[in-house]
């Protein structure tokens, strides 16, 4: 499984508009509106804004002693997005857009000359990021937000939500845009010690969703340690737990964030690698007489060396692959939860028929299975050297498509469900009319 993540680019530092000029606390005159309102919209053209202004004011200009370059500032709300300041030097072709957060912001990490957005519009700067925190997926009212700088094309800001920890990093475009992309990255994902990181919330408080996690697994787990996996490509997120006791659990939450499974570590190596927090090799062990034993009493001989659970809905059911230190082969599982009814195991030469591929062994350490079962049919002088499973029909008929090592024609074979039996071995040419015939490559050619 692949556990994804993004990089945010280096950004510059936090800022907002600040040279002399007042920090726009006074009252927002008529003239200011009037200049602000006249100027703002190609100002906000010339910075590739989509803002939909609604309020403008023209804060004020400076001259710089040295180059003489004129800067002019002003103030922009726009409607069902976050307000801006718009900074326009005369010698830059393009003007400089801030947002009413950054300049808060800026201004709460003691930046005194930053210039503040006043306007009625921009009076709550968080109020304007909810748009593109609801557009990002994630499930957060925040209660605080602070920016953290912006790049060339993107602006970045921490929230902490009502929901509780752990808080996010939302990016969004710079100048902003609910029409171009939108992340939010759970704030466990940036390091305490790196540039780029949540203050919002402390790491004790962030690592707290997975007691939360545990509590609603309906594990029992007086928790030792806890880990943050990461987001895997499918969107779900996952988490790691150990116990006191010695167990362990991988924790998934959906695109949500809501909990979906408690993966127990003995099952979980498919995961990011498996989990680090808890030693699982006692268990394993243990685990894999378990399934040796299970497999015995099922008619399948298996000195259990490795085995994967297959995730799926079976009900009162456990499927898993086995993989033998006794037999190159292995095959899949199928363990009753409960009770003493014995469970079924189809080896790996079959069990694609069921819906269920190997993955622990090669395909050929199955083929003699094939080649017994061609022999059982009358047809002794073919060594299956390949196969394809073609599938079940609605008649429940399962057909397999093998080649021959000496090179001749090969065969489908035909069948019986539950149990499997082979039925028929059908040479290509006969075998037509089933999936489109004979395909592998020998086949296709001799066919």
């Amino acid at each position: 499984m692949r556990i994804a993540g993004w990089a945010i680019a280096l950004m510059v530092a936090l800022a907002s508009p600040s040279f002399a000029l007042a920090a726009g606390k006074d009252a927002v005159t008529k003239d200011q509106r009037t200049k602000g309102m006249a100027d703002a919209p190609a100002l906000l053209s010339a910075a590739g804004s989509d803002c939909k202004m609604a309020d403008a004011r023209f804060i004020g200009e400076a001259v710089d002693a040295k180059t003489k370059a004129k800067t002019q500032l002003y103030e922009v709300a726009c409607t069902g997005s976050e307000g801006l300041l718009v900074e326009k030097v005369s010698t830059d072709p393009a003007p400089q857009l801030f947002t009413c957060m950054e300049a808060a912001s800026a201004a709460a990490s003691g930046n005194k000359s930053a210039n503040q957005c006043v306007l009625p519009g921009n009076a709550d700067p968080m109020a304007g990021l909810l748009p593109f925190v609801q557009k990002s997926g994630v499930d957060c009212t925040p209660d605080k937000a602070r920016a953290l700088g912006h790049s060339s094309t993107n602006v970045f800001f921490e929230l902490a939500c009502h929901q509780g920890p752990p808080g996010y990093i939302l990016q969004i475009s710079s100048p902003p845009s609910l029409d171009k992309p939108i992340t939010a990255e759970s704030c466990l994902m940036f390091d305490p010690n790196t540039t780029v990181h949540c203050e919002l919330t402390d790491r004790a408080a962030q690592m707290s969703i997975v007691d939360k996690l545990v509590a609603q697994s309906g594990k029992t787990c007086v928790i030792k340690d806890r880990g943050y996996i990461g987001v895997a490509s499918t969107g779900n997120t996952y988490y790691e737990v150990s116990c006191q006791d010695g167990k362990g659990y991988m924790l998934q939450t959906d695109t949500k964030g809501v909990f979906t499974k408690a993966i127990d570590c003995i099952d979980a190596d498919v995961i990011a690698g498996g989990c680090k927090l808890t030693d699982t090799r006692q268990a394993k062990t243990e685990q894999n007489g378990l399934y040796s034993g299970l497999a015995k009493k099922a008619g399948f001989d298996c000195a259990v060396s490795g085995y994967a659970p297959f995730d799926t809905n079976e009900p009162g059911q456990e499927v898993v692959e086995l993989a033998c230190s006794n037999r190159p082969d292995g095959g899949i599982a199928l363990f009753p939860v409960s009770g003493n009814q014995p469970g079924v195991v189809y080896d790996c030469a079959h069990s694609e028929l069921m819906s269920y591929r190997c993955s622990l062994s090669k395909p050929s350490a199955a083929y003699s299975k094939l080649t017994a079962d061609l022999k059982a049919l009358g047809k002794g002088t073919c060594d299956v050297s390949e196969s394809r499973v073609v599938g079940v029909t609605a008649d429940k008929h399962g057909y397999i498509e093998v080649g021959c090592s000496d090179g001749l024609p090969g065969y489908m074979i035909e069948y019986t469900m539950n149990p499997i039996t082979p039925k028929t071995p059908l040479v290509c040419a006969e075998a037509k009319g089933i999936g489109g015939g004979c395909t592998l490559p020998h086949n296709a050619t001799k066919s």
